[in-house]
């Protein structure tokens, strides 16, 4: 019953920016981290960032100056500024969160939104 879904993704030319958002939604308690990872063709999925509740932020030296994470935990969301956009920045982008819900029971689990596709190209 909780879901993650994404949106933003897009086509976008070389040093340009886009950003994603995602909304947690359910019978949400608490959100631990939330975060975006990402997986181009042929490679396995790698972490872009993460924040967790209190604000504290972890990032990939590849994204690292170009990429911003944030999150309102009033709307249960999370967003990634993406500035500066490079070809290797290409990628399907998927958040991602460690969630306590109920629904009958207690529920504490990392769920997966279905990702958006993220094309840096002129």
């Amino acid at each position: 019953q909780v879901q993650l879904v994404e949106s933003g993704g897009g086509l976008v030319q070389p040093g340009g920016s886009l950003r994603l958002s995602c909304a947690a939604s359910g019978s949400i308690l608490r959100i631990s981290t939330m975060g975006w990872y990402r997986q181009a063709p042929g490679k396995q999925r790698e972490l872009v960032a993460t924040i967790q509740n209190a604000g504290s932020t972890n990032y990939a030296d590849s994204v690292k100056g170009r990429f911003t994470i944030s999150r309102d935990n009033a709307k249960n969301t999370v967003s990634l500024q993406m500035n500066s956009l490079k070809p290797e920045d290409t990628a399907v982008y998927y958040c991602n969160a460690d969630i306590l819900s109920y629904s009958g029971r207690y529920n504490d689990m990392n769920y997966w939104g279905q990702g958006t596709q993220v094309t840096v190209s002129s």
